[in-house]
């Protein structure tokens, strides 16, 4: 299994980090702000991105803006109040999840 399907598992906490910590992003920012911040071990292609974003959009989770930049529409996304209630969840279940994978990782390094 390669690395890509375990991003994909946690793009939705990802996403939702990313805009509780920059306020409102477009597509191509949250691409090239996760790369960036990843040092490019992570990346997020279109084809993933843009679905889950919709997603969140329909579970009530993100809203849009839509702005005219260099004579183009981009459209914005931020988190609405249930989305920062969900943000908190998400990135604890991510947390707990890396926790329980590093015990089983490394066995060595655990108390127990």
């Amino acid at each position: 299994m390669s690395s890509k399907a375990y991003i994909k598992g946690s793009l939705t906490a990802v996403i939702l980090k990313l805009l509780e910590d920059n306020g409102r992003m477009y597509g191509y920012e949250i691409t090239k702000k996760v790369k960036e911040s990843s040092r490019g071990g992570m990346r997020i292609n279109e084809a993933a991105l843009y679905p889950a974003l919709h997603k969140l959009v329909s579970e009530g989770l993100l809203e849009t803006e839509s702005e005219i930049a260099d004579g183009r529409v981009r459209k914005y996304y931020s988190l609405t109040k249930k989305g920062k209630k969900q943000t908190s969840l998400e990135i604890d279940a991510l947390k707990e999840a890396i926790a329980s994978l590093s015990l089983i990782l490394n066995p060595k390094t655990s108390n127990g």
